[in-house]
């Protein structure tokens, strides 16, 4: 039995784990202009967040269609896999889990079971990460699943915005929005737990920092941890100092968020995502 693990490009997995993980990663599209991207693939971050402030209208997302999800599927089958995990973005997100659950019903070479990781970013990525170390170990879905289930409960992402402005063209999580008002001196900050997107506000930068400190010396002891930002690693790095002794042992990476996701929040946004320790 050889379980192989499919994701999309908004998990954030370093390529290291990727590859060493033989992850699969189903890429989303970046619109700008009348142009699509593959996100991850045909556009760096770096060239991305540079451009991003300049860019008139701003850029879009989209999920891709079934045939990019069957392709992949049909491709691990040819490859010696006997069933797949597809693991995604929330739902409450984007289309992405409901697009790969209609390519799984219309694969015919291989089982295809859909989870929706109720997550973004590395939210997804620590989840997609677990099942490949459990597949890996020979792990069946039986006993994979539950293993899912009770990290999904215990992670957490949260980030401080620079701007409101992106997310509320973007349309993306409507209702946390709609709960922050039209206060224009503020900083957004966006809590993503259990497939539920929340907001609150705070008025400075540094307010916004310090509630970060807060909300993590709340949620630990942690067992798994990184620092997420979008284009800001001053600030990603600011708040790591401040948290030292809340991090657990072993290498905490600070990853810039790929651009679909930026793409949605805008560029200076800085954060961590968290799995905690059981209780």
């Amino acid at each position: 039995m050889s379980i192989k693990i499919v994701t999309d490009s908004t998990c954030d997995l370093p390529e290291s784990v990727i590859a060493r993980c033989g992850i699969t990663v189903v890429p989303l599209y970046i619109n700008v202009g009348s142009k699509g991207y593959l996100d991850g693939v045909e556009l760096s971050r770096q060239e991305f967040y540079e451009r991003l402030p300049t860019y008139s209208p701003l850029p879009t997302t989209a999920t891709p269609g079934t045939d990019m999800f069957r392709k992949a599927y049909d491709k691990l089958a040819s490859e010696g896999a006997t069933e797949i995990l597809s693991l995604h973005i929330s739902i409450s997100l984007s289309a992405t889990v409901d697009v790969a659950r209609l390519a799984a019903k219309e694969t015919h070479s291989i089982p295809v079971t859909v989870v929706d990781s109720r997550q973004l970013s590395l939210g997804t990525g620590f989840l997609v990460e677990r099942a490949a170390q459990a597949a890996a170990e020979g792990g069946s879905m039986r006993e994979i699943m539950p293993l899912l289930q009770d990290q999904i409960s215990r992670t957490h992402v949260i980030a401080a915005l620079d701007t409101l402005e992106y997310l509320r063209r973007s349309g993306r999580m409507n209702s946390a929005v709609a709960a922050l008002g039209t206060l224009l001196q503020m900083k957004p900050l966006l809590k993503m737990y259990d497939g539920k997107p929340t907001a609150e506000r705070v008025r400075t930068n540094n307010g916004a920092t310090e509630r970060l400190v807060s909300l993590m010396s709340d949620l630990a002891p942690f067992e798994r941890v990184a620092f997420v930002h979008s284009h800001a690693p001053t600030k990603a790095e600011s708040l790591r100092l401040k948290v030292q002794h809340l991090l657990p042992s072993g290498e905490i990476p600070s990853v810039e968020i790929t651009p679909v996701l930026g793409a949605n929040i805008g560029p200076g946004a800085a954060g961590f995502a968290v799995v905690t320790a059981r209780r």
